[in-house]
């Protein structure tokens, strides 16, 4: 019987669910029984598609062993790109994106000033270490910088789907189009959710016809 009352939907989803740990813990120990834990489920809900950019699958498969997990599996989980050539954005993104990484610029630059003064007198590779960290923060954390992270993006408001990722700056990016996003954390209860809803929605009677069929077997 066909899931009717149930709308179709779609899920894009990032590495970071199957990759980090603090997050996959929920599907599996490693990246390879998250992702065959992840599809066991994904096939028990019909009416939703899951999707994930060429590129990002690239970079998951430097995580996984693909052979351990059964090939049939994969039929729920689509590689698309997102139309890179038709897709349009609000021109005020890129204005805030330049402002952003000037800030974010002018940030890194007062940290390696401050490091290269080395007021407290550390050893060199204590400061170059905590250089390092602190760059990191300053210009990569909460802000899209690969071409995997705009994939993901693109795709997800493209085909209208829902967003998985643990990377803020994606998120944050997302929510500035309007892309609908939920973080990884909460996807095994979503996906839980979904499974007990399609098996509600399979049992109930959705037209009279379900329901004259429904009796029927009653009867017999």
């Amino acid at each position: 019987m066909e899931e009717t009352g149930f709308k179709r939907g779609a899920v894009v989803l990032d590495t970071s669910l199957f990759v980090n740990p603090d997050v996959r813990r929920s599907f599996g120990p490693n990246p390879t029984a998250a992702l065959e834990s992840f599809l066991f489920m994904a096939a028990q809900v019909p009416v939703f598609e899951f999707y994930m950019p060429p590129s990002i699958w690239s970079e998951l498969n430097n995580f996984i062993e693909p052979g351990k997990v059964p090939g049939e599996l994969f039929v729920y989980l689509h590689q698309k790109s997102p139309k890179k050539y038709e897709l349009t954005t609000p021109a005020y993104l890129l204005y805030e994106l330049v402002e952003e990484m000037r800030d974010r610029v002018n940030r890194g630059l007062r940290l390696a000033e401050r490091a290269a003064r080395n007021p407290e007198g550390r050893p060199a590779d204590e400061v170059i270490q905590d250089l390092r960290r602190k760059y990191r923060e300053a210009l990569r954390e909460g802000i899209i910088d690969s071409k995997e992270d705009v994939d993901l993006i693109l795709l997800a408001m493209e085909i209208d789907a829902l967003l998985v990722s643990a990377d803020q700056g994606v998120i944050k990016w997302a929510d500035k189009l309007g892309v609908k996003w939920l973080v990884p954390e909460k996807f095994k209860e979503y996906m839980t959710g979904l499974i007990k809803k399609v098996k509600y929605l399979s049992a109930v009677p959705q037209t009279e016809e379900d329901t004259r069929e429904m009796d029927g077997q009653q009867e017999a």
